[in-house]
């Protein structure tokens, strides 16, 4: 018990709760301002984060009774959750995410993996109570995903998923193979967080190349006859992004100017990470070359997270959207 009083001591100091009531005092007040609501924009941000501050602190006073009054088993559970919280520290860890899931090498094998890992997460953000929505959907020839592109939303959102960016790797007997052969498939994961306005990030009108075509998915005869597609090119840094997935070309272009503005951020986080890692000792891009997670179907079950070293033999529970643990244990690592 000495141990996990002093846990709960200490996640309470850490959270600093005089300095979050302040917090919520400034922004009660400036509500009651006649102009409040006049930026509806702004005001619903404020309001938003108003929430998640109150929440935080009524969870952290009640650790505080729980402790008091020995509901020991309690408390340890909610300790773990307020623990969790204090790993975000990140500038946009509580914004939304932009999710991506790309096939990989390997035909139907790996556009089914990519649909799979798609359910898996789907199944995830439904289990934290987040609100999702899928922006752009390639779907596979013969079966599952080509790529997706899902916009998640939730408290830090963007913090739990961004240690999932990485290759995916499924090692399976083939469901599409008459001989059941063992068949090994990948999966990129991308994860960017949703970014309405960044100070550090200029994005000049004349550094943008705009083409518009018409959108050969799904979304009705308007989507189809109309140029309502985008394709967005950074010429200073060569990124290409491509929308597609909504009805009208303005929502189209609205998304293509999000995604930018995340993959740039991306860039000079990527960037800063790499000279600390002077420091450090290494850096790896979470990209094709860098494989973060095993699953294995056959000859045995076993998901194996190979940067934290936790592992399962439960892979069809972790295929469920079960990946708490290996979320935790990632964020406790960064």
């Amino acid at each position: 018990m000495e141990e996990l009083t002093a846990r709960i001591n200490k996640v309470i100091e850490k959270f600093g709760i005089e300095d979050k009531r302040k917090k919520i005092r400034e922004i009660e007040a400036e509500s009651l301002h006649p102009d409040f609501w006049k930026d509806q924009k702004q005001a619903s941000e404020k309001m938003k984060q108003l929430s998640i501050i109150q929440d935080e602190v009524e969870k952290a006073e009640l650790l505080a009774n729980l402790l008091k009054s020995q509901e020991y088993q309690a408390a340890e559970k909610l300790l773990n959750e307020l623990e969790t919280l204090l790993y975000f520290s990140g500038q946009y860890d509580n914004a939304p995410a932009l999710f991506s899931i790309h096939s990989g090498q390997g035909g139907v094998e790996a556009m089914d993996w990519a649909h799979m890992l798609y359910r898996m997460y789907t199944r995830y953000f439904e289990k934290r109570g987040w609100q999702f929505r899928t922006l752009e959907e390639t779907p596979g020839e013969e079966a599952g995903l080509k790529s997706v592109i899902i916009e998640v939303k939730g408290n830090y959102a963007y913090g739990f998923l961004k240690g999932e960016a990485g290759v995916h790797r499924l090692v399976r007997q083939s469901p599409f193979n008459a001989d059941n052969l063992r068949q090994t498939s990948f999966a990129l994961v991308e994860v960017l967080p949703e970014i309405e306005e960044a100070p550090d990030i200029v994005i000049k009108d004349e550094d943008l190349q705009w083409e518009f075509f018409r959108s050969g998915g799904h979304g009705g005869q308007n989507v189809n006859k109309v140029s309502t597609a985008v394709r967005l090119i950074h010429k200073l840094t060569g990124i290409t992004v491509t929308a597609q997935g909504q009805r009208y070309q303005g929502q189209n272009r609205e998304y293509a100017l999000k995604m930018l503005r995340a993959k740039l951020w991306l860039l000079k986080e990527e960037e800063r990470k790499k000279q600390e890692a002077k420091l450090k000792g290494g850096y790896k891009t979470p990209g094709w070359g860098n494989q973060i997670r095993s699953y294995v179907l056959h000859p045995y079950k076993m998901v194996k997270d190979l940067r934290t070293g936790y592992e399962t033999s439960n892979a069809d529970s972790v295929l469920d959207g079960g990946l708490d643990a290996f979320i935790d244990e990632e964020l406790r690592k960064l």
